[in-house]
């Protein structure tokens, strides 16, 4: 395990650094750009925003821009093993679909919103995916052309959008008040039909109660009153440094609601809730205003600003934010947390510098894939202490990988397991090691890890448990496996999350390449419509 680091010391020891083999690492690190390459999303090699300084090599993956574009249906799927008879729902999943050739100086993380959906009942397989046609899909439908041609970029926009939503909905879903909503952190959600897929209400505020601009892409739901806790960056309008909080009940309706202020502008992709806290962490992914202004994207890494960690208690009103300051880290991704004995702990994915080649670095600095890898790591902060001003970092596990998750009945409450798309860290060579699913088991700190085998890409997974009251990690683990040497053609793998390593109970075979995916979503039968 490597050595912990107190975050509140202004410089770092070399021992307290972890160390890598650069020429192990290199080319291989698993950062949430590998996550989105093997959702078959992909950049386009001369994707250099202005402002990124000196080029830098794209990884192969990133090179060529690939559009889907087909809204399928297919009924009654090729099944290989057997569907459970205890796993009844709907497995959903999303990510950015271009309608149309993007700017190649943009990055893939700005193609419109594609939902998929694997119905899963009865033992049968129906996939469906729909485009989700909010305000940006339809009028670039309308005109036959991008209209917003760079990401998060308004003053690139055409003329005619002025005024519309720019949300690309593309990043995660989750279900609520019996709408599937699909989620984009710049702006409010899109509320779908769970079971068409068709867009209902493409600018969803809550029924116009919704106290920011924007709205999180990673809400997280209560463990113990189902309620939904999210937040909104950004939240009063484009660069405002205004963070709102808030929860609205199953039934949509606001119980508490605040407003904080951040150290600066970094993204704030996740958040992390327990019981009495909500947890922020700012990374430096800033905003770059220059950048911004000569056509580039949103977002640059500076590689010499600190982290903020920022504690503040739920149902207040927000004026006990507490910072605690730390070295330069990249965390986007939250896998669990919890507070016990007057601590709050925080688990992600963290790497120590910038995780996404795509993304410009300020300074001329070029990416690093050694300090963009990413593994998952404990973050604590002591809140009875007022005279500590940092936070603590512990290395739990050496699998590399960007999307971990965990069985999301467990969102805000003490939590064993968590799960991880990584690679095989044991092979012989890591340039050629097999993608796969580890289970963590936080509470004996081992690892089970299943091999998907050479030629497999794999999607971020999903737990769905095999009833409403099953045991924490009770249940099956799915993703999408990409087959690189069918083409591309996609597999939904299905595992018992107990029993990783003796492979697929279940295999659903699709004709076809899977739309791509950043995140995706379990709705158990019990929360599906009944028509």
């Amino acid at each position: 395990m490597a050595k912990d680091i107190k975050s509140d010391d202004k410089t770092e020891n070399s021992s307290d650094r972890h160390t890598f083999d650069r020429r192990k690492f290199l080319g291989t690190a698993v950062g949430l750009a590998g996550a989105v390459a093997g959702a078959s999303l992909s950049a386009n090699a001369q994707a250099q925003p202005p402002g990124s300084g000196a080029a830098r090599p794209t990884p192969p993956e990133f090179q060529t821009p690939q559009l889907f574009r087909l809204e399928s249906d297919v009924h009654d799927c090729q099944v290989t093993g057997k569907i459970p008879d205890d796993l009844n729902g709907a497995f959903y999943r999303v990510g950015p679909d271009a309608q149309y050739p993007m700017n190649p100086r943009n990055i893939p993380f700005d193609g419109e919103g594609h939902v998929g959906m694997f119905r899963i009942k009865d033992g049968r397989v129906d996939y469906k995916t729909r485009y989700v046609k909010n305000d940006r899909w339809k009028a670039q439908n309308e005109a036959g052309k991008i209209l917003f041609p760079m990401y998060r970029n308004p003053y690139m926009d055409d003329p005619s959008v002025a005024g519309l939503s720019r949300s690309t909905a593309n990043t995660h879903i989750i279900n609520h008040k019996g709408y599937l909503l699909s989620l984009k952190e710049d702006s409010p959600p899109a509320a779908l039909d769970l079971i068409t897929l068709e867009t209902v209400i493409p600018n969803y505020t809550f029924d116009d109660t919704l106290p920011s601009q924007t709205f999180t892409a990673h809400p997280k739901i209560d463990s113990q009153t189902g309620n939904m806790v999210a937040f909104g960056y950004e939240a009063t309008g484009f660069g405002s440094d205004d963070v709102s909080l808030f929860e609205y009940t199953p039934q949509g309706e606001l119980v508490w609601n605040a407003m904080v202020k951040v150290p600066y502008v970094g993204m704030l992709h996740d958040f992390a809730v327990t019981e009495n806290y909500i947890i922020l962490y700012v990374i430096p992914m800033v905003i770059d205003r220059q950048q911004i202004q000569e056509g580039g994207i949103h977002w640059a890494w500076n590689d010499s600003e600190r982290t903020h960690f920022g504690v503040v208690r739920r149902d207040g009103d927000g004026s006990d934010m507490r910072w605690f300051t730390g070295p330069t880290r990249s965390a986007t991704h939250v896998m669990g947390a919890f507070e016990d004995g007057g601590r709050v702990y925080v688990d992600v994915e963290m790497s120590e510098s910038n995780p996404f080649p795509f993304m410009p670095m300020q300074g001329g600095k070029q990416w690093d894939p050694v300090r963009g890898t990413s593994y998952i790591t404990r973050l604590s902060a002591d809140m009875n202490n007022r005279n500590v001003s940092g936070y603590d970092i512990e290395r739990l596990y050496d699998y590399m990988g960007a999307l971990p998750r965990q069985d999301d009945r467990y969102n805000t409450a003490s939590y064993r397991y968590g799960f991880l798309g990584t690679r095989d860290k044991d092979a012989a060579n890591p340039r050629q090691a097999n993608a796969g699913y580890v289970r963590m088991d936080n509470a004996t700190r081992t690892t089970e890890f299943w091999n998907a085998g050479a030629g497999t890409s794999l999607a971020e997974c999903c737990f769905a448990p095999k009833r409403d009251n099953a045991r924490e990690g009770e249940g099956y683990l799915m993703g999408v496996a990409t087959r690189q040497n069918e083409n591309g053609r996609g597999d939904l793998v299905i595992l018992d999350a107990e029993h990783l390593s003796d492979g697929p109970v279940a295999v659903v075979h699709l004709p076809i390449r899977a739309t791509g995916q950043i995140h995706g979503w379990w709705v158990p039968e019990s929360q599906m419509p009944q028509v």
